[in-house]
């Protein structure tokens, strides 16, 4: 899940509080007003405070019908306290592990996988990642008569440049052991993507996966893809 922007939802949150609250007898802003704002609160709170739409409106129904918006604004009150003091909870309740947004992931895995992700499609969003970091690959060395496991593993050959075969080289080659672990382990994490995740959706039921599962994909194909972009292009003398 990428990264919700705190200052922003902080803001729409209060401005609702704002809006749906009363000036002695009489609500601050118009009802249509008021609806719009809440469209976005809710979305807010869907991702900032999980669980919310399940809490009870326990108030009576005498001031169900004197604030219809009581409830919702009760909510947000409570989801600008989580952002505000979100950095403080983590720290202290002890779950102060680092957090990874997908829309800070390689450009050509964020850019294959955004449209699809953000409608919550994520095992096809993970497909387009894997297809767009395929194409990118083939026209980094020229190619487009492989794809895919065989296209890394000959991308990252340690074998020197052949007529239409250019590779990809994460380091100069000066023939140790570290030359030959990068290139090998490059071609090991692209044949463990292509072979492990990419290939699976083709045959197995299409069922969705979730969406953090889905990030841990995108996650791995950032690394190849960095690899990739990274690398020097060397093409036969």
């Amino acid at each position: 899940m990428s990264t919700i922007d705190s200052f922003w939802a902080i803001q729409e949150l209060e401005a609702f509080v704002h809006a749906s609250g009363t000036d002695g007898m009489y609500q601050r802003e118009p009802d249509e007003v008021v609806a719009e704002r809440a469209h976005v609160v809710e979305q807010i709170l869907d991702r900032s405070l999980p669980g919310w739409r399940d809490r009870a409106d326990q108030r009576s129904q005498k001031l169900r019908k004197y604030e219809p918006w009581g409830h919702l604004r009760d909510a947000a009150s409570r989801g600008i306290a989580a952002l505000k003091r979100q950095d403080e909870l983590r720290e202290k309740l002890g779950d102060d592990a680092p957090l990874i947004s997908a829309a800070r992931l390689h450009p050509w895995v964020w850019g294959g996988a955004r449209s699809l992700w953000q409608s919550g499609h994520y095992r096809s969003a993970v497909e387009d990642a894997a297809k767009k970091v395929n194409a990118e690959t083939q026209n980094k060395v020229g190619r487009r008569n492989v794809s895919e496991t065989k296209l890394f593993q000959e991308s990252f050959s340690d074998k020197a440049a052949e007529p239409g075969k250019a590779r990809l080289r994460r380091m100069k080659d000066d023939g140790s052991d570290t030359y030959k672990s990068v290139q090998r382990g490059a071609m090991a994490l692209a044949e463990g993507i292509y072979s492990g995740i990419r290939n699976p959706f083709n045959h197995e039921d299409p069922k969705e996966i979730d969406e953090q599962t889905a990030l841990e994909h995108l996650a791995a194909l950032s690394v190849l893809a960095r690899w990739v972009d990274d690398a020097q292009v060397e093409k036969e003398a």
